[in-house]
């Protein structure tokens, strides 16, 4: 974070949290790439590998919780500083929970790959969707690094986007069903793991959300677009 604080232990404290946690994003943003890669290559060890790795995010999640609550303790912050500290908590969660919808990515992949052939269905249009979330998770992990109010608030907007793709995803699929009822399990399988993408890029959205908390102080959650704006600007 760019501001300093009266206390250089706090700075450091607070350094060390933030670093946890934008490695904790760049964990999860490379099992997100892993898992579509599962997907494309039906690969099965690729998809186990994901899903591997969510114990180390689960353990990420808790050494952040863990420094939180100890520099709150020992520091008792207020203001701007107690709410980074709050947002911070809450982006965590987000982020843990992006890291259990990958999870949920790699197995279903697996399951498709392990009980038959899935490679007629629309998974192009599937990965699409799911580069959109990645990047607006990076986005979102950057704009909190730098406090970005303009980044976060093209970040909400964007995430109708990855909605609008879900949705004509979710058309093409239904249309696969009633063309061939022989598809409807393979369908299935990709409207869950669209439907995970989607979360994704509404964690995205929240983690957006906590930044203009921490700057402005106004809790935007469940607001209007135009109500956001006119907070920030």
């Amino acid at each position: 974070m760019s501001e300093k604080h009266l206390s250089s232990q706090f700075d450091s404290d607070l350094t060390s949290i933030c670093s946890k946690l934008m490695e904790m994003g760049g964990l999860i943003e490379i099992q997100i790439q892993n898992a579509i890669q599962a997907l494309a290559q039906f690969s099965v060890p690729l998809a186990e590998e994901v899903m591997n790795a969510e114990d180390q995010v689960d353990a990420m999640e808790v050494a952040i919780d863990h420094a939180l609550t100890s520099i709150i303790a020992r520091r008792q912050p207020a203001a701007r500083d107690l709410r980074l500290l709050l947002a911070i908590s809450k982006i965590t969660t987000n982020l843990e929970r992006v890291g259990d919808e990958t999870d949920k990515i790699a197995r279903r992949v697996k399951s498709i790959v392990e009980g038959g052939d899935a490679r007629k269905m629309p998974i192009g249009d599937l990965r699409l969707a799911s580069q959109m979330a990645v990047t607006l998770i990076r986005r979102a992990l950057d704009a909190f690094a730098r406090l970005d109010l303009d980044t976060a608030v093209s970040i909400l907007k964007e995430d109708d986007l990855i909605d609008q793709e879900f949705k004509g995803f979710t058309r093409k699929l239904i249309t696969y069903m009633m063309e061939d009822p022989r598809t409807i399990g393979d369908s299935l399988n990709l409207l869950f793991l669209a439907k995970a993408v989607e979360r994704i890029g509404d964690h995205a959205k929240n983690i957006a959300e906590f930044i203009i908390y921490i700057v402005k102080g106004t809790d935007v959650r469940h607001s209007s677009l135009t109500h956001i704006e006119s907070v920030v600007h």
